[in-house]
C-alpha cells in the first residue's frame, strides 16, 4: 500500500490477522518489526471490544515501545445493531493513550482516514528520529582544525632493532 504523507510517498506493508486464534502462535513475529497497529473491534459484538485490552497488552509486550496504535470500531453502518457505544470506545482509547475512530469497511467510511492517521504519525516519529540523528552526527563531527591528535611514534624501543639482530 502506498499513501501520501506531507507530499512524500510512504510504502506500508499491512498484515491482517483478523484476531483469529490460529494466528496467535505467529503474531509475536509480526510484532517485532511493526511500527504501527490498528486494533479493530466490531461495534455489534461486545466480546470483540472486550478483547481489545488483551490484544493491546500483547502488542505492548511484544512490539517496540514506540509503536503507533489506533483503535477502530468497525461496522458503523450497522448502528441499529450496536452493542458498543462510541463513547465506550473513545473512553478506552483515551485511557490507553490511543487514537480512535469508528469505521465502516462496507461503506468505506473512515477506513482510509484510519490508515492515513496511523501512517502520518509513524512518518512524523521516524522523521523526528532521523532529524535528531542528523543533528547528533553534526554535533559530534570534528570542527576542521580542532581534531584529536594521535601520537603514532613508537616509544617502546621495539622498533629500534634491525630485522635479524639479537
Amino acid at each position: 500500500m502506498f499513501i501520501q504523507v506531507e507530499g512524500k510517498t510512504v510504502k506500508a506493508q499491512i498484515w491482517d490477522t483478523a484476531g483469529q486464534e490460529r494466528y496467535r502462535a505467529i503474531t509475536s513475529a509480526y510484532y517485532r518489526g511493526a511500527v504501527g497497529a490498528l486494533l479493530v473491534y466490531d461495534i455489534t459484538k461486545r466480546q470483540t471490544f472486550d478483547n481489545v485490552l488483551r490484544w493491546l497488552r500483547e502488542l505492548r509486550d511484544h512490539a517496540d515501545s514506540n509503536i503507533v496504535i489506533m483503535m477502530a470500531g468497525n461496522k458503523a453502518d450497522l448502528n441499529h445493531l450496536r452493542s458498543v457505544a462510541e463513547e465506550d470506545g473513545q473512553t478506552l482509547a483515551e485511557t490507553e493513550g490511543l487514537s480512535f475512530l469508528e469505521t465502516s469497511a462496507l461503506e468505506a467510511t473512515n477506513v482510509e482516514k484510519a490508515f492515513q492517521t496511523v501512517l502520518a504519525e509513524i512518518y512524523h516519529i521516524i522523521s523526528k528520529k532521523a532529524l535528531a540523528a542528523q543533528e547528533a552526527a553534526a554535533a559530534n563531527s570534528a570542527i576542521p582544525g580542532q581534531g584529536t591528535t594521535i601520537n603514532v611514534e613508537d616509544t617502546s624501543g621495539a622498533g629500534k632493532r634491525g630485522c635479524c639482530s639479537t
